[in-house]
């Protein structure tokens, strides 16, 4: 068995009886897998994070998929959470290609079932963990179903610096500049220092407090801005996610209306194109619609829930 990691369920607030392991991806980087509910009757809701998230972030949400039935196995990313940082300054959101983070899927994958996960398997991916889990899913990911949330399929941006970024990027990156912290980013985590009025991520202020309690009591699991070589890759990434064809499994989509991280527009778009997908609008939601005002939040889990046994093994 791997080595047991923490698991802060204290500040999670999770499911009694979860945890956490430390795994290797097979280019050396230790990533941290947990979760809750192991052997749950309906199986297992792969839980992919976004950008700068950390698997204690869904501890409520996977209380909520366990009282319907369903286990929760979440990971920490490379470079963010408690897995292994990827530059000297480890508040910088970095990785070497955006592909790299399929290593880490991969080796979720193959312990998930050890560490008493049992399929059948379904995927929940959040934001960045939306982009990691449209490849994973073309490239043969074993689940039954899958349900995307503010997906990274684009990123806002300035009009003007929509059509600069790729090559501005590319230069600084020739230059030897590409582990710079992008434009006017810095090492503080978006909740550290924005008040909740002015917040993009949730309706509810308790839930936002509860993501700046857990920075508090851990500044170790935050992590400030993107490097200029992360934003790179990540856009390669999502113009492959637009260049290609879907896989043909049952999909549904939530997006909220006052979604301003993502670009709602490329969410349109790809889900537009994709058959048989759904794609759902939240309304006054913001980009954490898992993590929206409570009767929000507990319809969308019963949702996802009832979406995912109506595609059993």
């Amino acid at each position: 068995m791997p080595d047991r990691a923490e698991l802060l369920n204290d500040l999670a607030e999770g499911p009694e009886g979860g945890a956490a392991w430390w795994l290797t991806a097979i280019d050396g980087v230790r990533v941290r897998v947990g979760g809750w509910g192991a052997g749950a009757g309906n199986g297992t809701i792969l839980l992919f994070p976004g950008r700068t998230e950390y698997i204690e972030k869904y501890g409520r949400t996977a209380q909520d998929f366990l009282d319907r039935g369903f286990a929760t196995l979440a990971i920490d990313w490379r470079g963010q959470g408690l897995a292994d940082r990827l530059l000297p300054d480890v508040q910088k959101g970095h990785v070497g290609q955006f592909t790299d983070y399929q290593k880490d899927v991969a080796v979720l994958l193959d312990h998930a079932e050890k560490l008493g996960f049992k399929p059948p398997y379904y995927l929940m991916a959040h934001s960045m963990g939306g982009c990691i889990g449209y490849r994973a899913l073309h490239q043969g990911l074993p689940v039954k179903a899958a349900v995307f949330s503010g997906p990274m399929w684009g990123v806002l941006m300035p009009p003007g610096m929509k059509y600069i970024a790729r090559p501005l990027c590319a230069a600084i990156h020739k230059l030897g500049f590409g582990d710079r912290y992008v434009f006017s980013g810095d090492p503080a985590n978006y909740v550290e220092v924005t008040p909740f009025e002015e917040n993009q991520l949730t309706r509810d202020p308790e839930m936002y407090r509860y993501f700046q309690a857990h920075l508090a009591a851990r500044p170790e699991l935050g992590i400030g801005s993107p490097t200029f070589h992360w934003l790179r890759s990540a856009m390669a990434e999502m113009r492959f996610i637009h260049s290609s064809t879907p896989r043909d499994l049952p999909v549904r989509c939530y997006i909220g209306t006052e979604e301003k991280i993502v670009d709602p527009a490329a969410i349109h778009n790809r889900m537009r194109t994709w058959r048989g997908a759904e794609l759902i609008e939240i309304a006054l939601g913001e980009h954490e619609v898992l993590l929206e005002v409570p009767e929000t939040r507990h319809r969308i889990t019963a949702e996802i829930c009832e979406f995912f046994l109506h595609h059993p093994a």
